[in-house]
């Protein structure tokens, strides 16, 4: 019994296959499709596979009828390629091998070529070659693309960090702090897309600085009861002058029932200095020397809507004056108290973390900073704002009373620090 098994591109042509070479007497046992596979799907069709036998003896007498100038199709040609890549039958691989010599063998000597064996070689070689040709030539299209892909985006990125550096360096002429400076190029970079202008970063920039100020933390005045107002801080960043600005601004702006306590009897010229205000603005100064006394005038005071409290100008080195501080601000509970730290803007940033610390031990504070006439880099007020997380509330630019004072405005602050006009 010989089995064979034969390919076409149809069941049809794989059928006529088996029965050119078997004879008419062949029987059909098995039929399949076969699909490529791997990196050949792409390039190749199903087939379909026919599985053949005949009796030897039949196959011989099929062989004696068998004109000799029969010519083989192309569908055998097919076959002599494609029997390559499927193995006979173990039981028929001799008889397999000389059926295939012999119409290879017809097959050159009517078409010409040299023996189809070769043929079959040079024809797998040459597709193999192809296709490793396309496979290179894909790769080094897709390494091409990848390469215009990382040079479009370098440029991009390029471009990109020029802006950023030029940002960068303005803010810190404006001397704020370079970790925080960094902290805002990190939240920007990874927004920017391709086509980022210098007018959009700086929007960006812009925008981030806004929202890290936030809102001013002011004064509040909706209070059902007396609210005490501390004003604390180092000497000499007018902390005197501040308290009459804003008991200037509650009186003639708001319309609050205002009075004033100061506890500096340290410095004389500063208790003169609020009797002027209070006289002029005609509300009353009361001067205490220590907590008990403060806390003896809360009851003849429960009738005003706020109390503005002045204290001395404390060292942040002085641990005594530190607890002096602490026990005035406890003769009022915290409900009905507002602190506020005065800082000028012109004291250096080593300085300013450190008094911050200081007043952190002590309570939590609002922010002032006074003096912004007198530098022209106000980068501290955003440095002490991020490193104490502590509100922002007003700034002063000057000694006239009751102007020169404003809230905190985060845009104009935002402006300035990038190299705009306030």
């Amino acid at each position: 019994m010989i089995i064979k098994k034969y390919i076409g591109r149809t069941e049809e042509e794989a059928i006529s296959l088996a029965r050119a070479d078997l004879g008419e007497g062949m029987s059909i046992m098995n039929t399949k499709e076969v699909n490529p596979h791997g990196i050949f799907k792409f390039f190749r069709k199903p087939s379909f596979e026919v599985t053949a036998a005949i009796d030897e003896i039949q196959k011989e007498e099929n062989k004696t009828v068998k004109k000799d100038d029969e010519m083989p199709d192309f569908g055998k040609l097919q076959q002599a390629l494609n029997d390559k890549q499927f193995a006979p039958a173990p039981d028929s691989k001799a008889a397999q091998k000389e059926a295939e010599r012999e119409r290879l063998l017809k097959s050159s000597q009517i078409l010409g070529d040299e023996p189809e064996e070769d043929k079959d070689k040079e024809d797998s070689s040459g597709i193999e070659q192809k296709l490793n040709t396309l496979q290179d030539l894909l790769e080094k299209q897709m390494i091409m693309s990848r390469e215009e892909e990382k040079d479009e985006k370098e440029r991009v990125v390029d471009k990109n960090q020029a802006y950023l550096d030029l940002i960068r360096k303005q803010l810190m002429q404006n001397e704020v702090e370079e970790s925080y400076v960094n902290q805002i190029i990190e939240e920007i970079e990874g927004t920017l897309g391709p086509n980022s202008t210098l007018d959009n970063i700086l929007a960006g920039v812009y925008q981030k600085i806004v929202l890290k100020i936030g809102s001013p933390r002011l004064i509040d005045l909706k209070t059902k009861y007396t609210k005490y107002i501390f004003f604390i801080g180092p000497t000499g960043v007018g902390k005197t002058t501040t308290i009459a600005k804003i008991a200037s601004m509650m009186k003639l702006a708001n319309k609050s029932n205002v009075a004033l306590v100061t506890s500096d009897t340290y410095r004389i010229a500063a208790i003169e200095q609020l009797k002027v205000y209070a006289n002029i603005l005609g509300i009353p100064l009361n001067v205490v020397y220590a907590a008990e006394e403060l806390e003896k005038l809360k009851d003849e005071q429960n009738g005003y809507d706020l109390v503005l409290v002045d204290t001395a100008g404390r060292s942040h080195n002085n641990e005594e004056q530190k607890e002096d501080i602490v026990r005035l601000l406890k003769t009022v509970p915290e409900s009905e108290r507002e602190i506020f730290l005065v800082l000028s803007a012109t004291t250096k940033y080593q300085d300013l973390v450190r008094i911050t610390s200081v007043y952190s031990e002590i309570c939590r504070y609002n922010l002032i900073f006074t003096k912004l006439d007198e530098t022209d880099k106000i980068g501290n007020i955003f440095n002490i704002h991020i490193l104490t997380g502590a509100p922002l509330s007003y700034v002063t630019e000057g000694q006239n009373v009751p102007n020169d004072i404003s809230k905190i405005d985060a845009q104009k602050i935002a402006k300035q620090l990038l190299g705009g006009n306030s």
